[in-house]
């Protein structure tokens, strides 16, 4: 648990605010919007173009192992943060990286529409 918390979320509070059994159907368009993202990223000269280089292989990594049900969406309260972890993991402070230029707002309004677009 961070920030002025201390101890677990109550499982009641967790299953009540956790978007995630909705979520998992936009894990593509999530991962595509961040690859498209750190790619501009690294060319428009924001962050390092090695650090941008990392960021979409680890993206890349994800997409094929969730698709190929290696990897599974869980523990997490949403697709963004599952997919952050799973990068930050992967890819070490690189992946705080990928929040720059970006809120979660325009997170989600992309990962929406991709998704919408696919269907």
């Amino acid at each position: 648990m961070g920030g002025r918390f201390r101890g677990d979320l109550d499982p009641q509070v967790a299953a009540f605010t956790t978007s995630l059994p909705f979520d998992r159907r936009l894990y593509r368009a999530d991962i595509l919007g961040s690859i498209a993202h750190a790619t501009m990223l690294g060319r428009c000269g924001i962050v390092p173009a090695e650090e941008a280089d990392r960021l979409v292989g680890g993206l890349r990594e994800i997409l094929r192992e969730v698709d190929a049900g290696v990897l599974e969406i869980q523990g997490a309260e949403d697709i963004h943060t599952f997919v952050e972890a799973t990068l930050g993991a992967r890819v070490g402070a690189a992946a705080r990286r990928l929040h720059t230029a970006r809120s979660r707002n325009d997170q989600v309004a992309t990962d929406l529409r991709v998704y919408l677009k696919a269907e």
